[in-house]
């Protein structure tokens, strides 16, 4: 099917447009969220979309949310999303749409390392510690963690860097009853979807997660789970620590952009086409390990 850079309903409110989502409104409480094939890098939206990564990112999603669904809540709702557009606008949700609960976010990147790989290992060089956690001296790139930890940033507008926070400066900005929630949830999804992944030929060597509240207060799991957009998936037939290893993602189209005269800002360089074909690809290697 044809890559879909922008969705365009008239059926539904728009609401918001953010790197990779569209988002609608379904009646006061619930939202259509479609998950295009747009792919930002270095914080800059690409021009061109990769083949099949919204339907990816979909399906990943909805499968790591009923897995885990016995670890914390979730914001679906079961409702097919062709149901809730017009019937000549079903090929933009067909696949890659989710109906939710309008939730209220936690304004926090909830991020999970199990690694020493990415600015964590940036940092553990200079200080021997990852965001500010004091870690065993000695460990090599990509060396795997005594035990993951739970290292939170700040949620940036487009276009700007997520910064990373301590626990008590994400406790600030949420509550401490909602950081201490938000943390142990994120570290028992983490490691129950890595030991999993093992399984699969995939090592999950981080992730980031997004949670958000209901009426009641209590504390979902929203936005995606586990996918190459909000996860490093390594193969584990090419680990090997003292190097950062090839992963599943988009890694791919940043060591291209980083051979191109770009300054990083927009707008970005156009992707010849066997750089999106190999994207597309990857992300798709990914589902095809993780669910068979």
């Amino acid at each position: 099917m044809k890559p879909l850079l922008e969705s365009s309903l008239k059926s539904l409110p728009f609401l918001h447009r953010g790197k990779v989502r569209d988002i609608y409104a379904v009646g006061d409480d619930k939202l259509l969220v479609i998950q295009t094939d747009r792919l930002s890098a270095f914080d800059v939206i690409l021009p061109d979309p990769i083949p099949e990564k919204g339907r990816v990112l979909t399906r990943l999603s909805l499968f790591w949310f009923d897995k885990l669904a016995h670890v914390i809540p979730n914001h679906l709702t079961g409702i097919a999303p062709e149901t809730v557009v017009a019937p000549n606008e079903r090929d933009q949700v067909a696949g890659r749409a989710m109906v939710v609960k309008k939730l209220k976010p936690l304004m926090i990147e909830a991020v999970v390392r199990g690694y020493v790989v990415g600015s964590g290992w940036k940092e553990y060089q200079t200080s021997g510690t990852i965001c500010g956690i004091e870690l065993p001296r000695g460990l090599a790139q990509a060396a795997q963690l005594p035990e993951p930890i739970f290292t939170p940033a700040t949620k940036a507008p487009a276009g700007q860097h997520d910064e990373n926070i301590s626990f008590a400066e994400a406790a600030k900005i949420v509550g401490d009853r909602y950081a201490a929630e938000v943390r142990d949830a994120s570290l028992r999804l983490y490691k129950e979807a890595a030991a999993y992944a093992a399984t699969r030929g995939i090592i999950i060597a981080d992730t980031k997660f997004e949670f958000g509240t209901d009426a009641s207060g209590k504390v979902h799991l929203i936005d995606e789970a586990l996918t190459p957009d909000s996860s490093r998936f390594w193969p584990k037939s090419e680990y090997r620590t003292g190097i950062s290893p090839p992963s599943f993602d988009k890694q791919f189209v940043r060591d291209w952009l980083e051979s191109q005269p770009w300054n990083k800002k927009a707008p970005a360089p156009h992707l010849p086409p066997d750089v999106l074909m190999k994207t597309s690809e990857k992300y798709q290697e990914a589902l095809r390990l993780l669910m068979g």
